[in-house]
């Protein structure tokens, strides 16, 4: 949907890794899920306002395939571009490179649900946003 895909600047730091420096598996996911922030930020929509207004967005599927091991102090690029948009909930296609050598670490399919913030039930994306998310 999306024909440009949001960038998001990443660093491995220690903490990111393993014992043999080498990035844990749900860290990948850890990266995802800053993007996507970092993706509304860029559109304008702070999450912390969105869920004093109510809203909050849930993951409920993820699909992921691990290429190739990140390591201590790589440069990461994560990307991010709507892949598909319903009333009450979006897909994102995402990917995780290394910035050196630009290969392939991880890609991922995220389902994200649009949720009332006070009964965690599926709601509508507010109209504004959902224009956001598909420019």
């Amino acid at each position: 949907m999306s024909p440009q895909p949001f960038l998001w600047p990443a660093r491995v730091y220690w903490e990111d890794t393993d014992g043999g420096g080498v990035v844990y598996h749900t860290n990948y996911i850890k990266f995802m899920e800053r993007a996507r922030t970092e993706w509304l930020r860029a559109k304008g929509y702070e999450q912390s306002v969105l869920q004093r207004q109510g809203i909050v967005f849930a993951v409920y599927g993820i699909q992921i395939q691990f290429v190739k091991p990140a390591r201590l102090d790589d440069s990461l690029e994560v990307s991010i571009r709507l892949s598909g948009c319903r009333r009450a909930s979006f897909s994102v296609a995402q990917r995780i490179l290394n910035t050196a050598d630009r290969s392939e670490l991880c890609r991922g399919e995220i389902e994200i649900a649009c949720l009332d913030a006070a009964r965690f039930r599926p709601c509508p994306i507010p109209a504004a946003l959902l224009t956001e998310i598909q420019r």
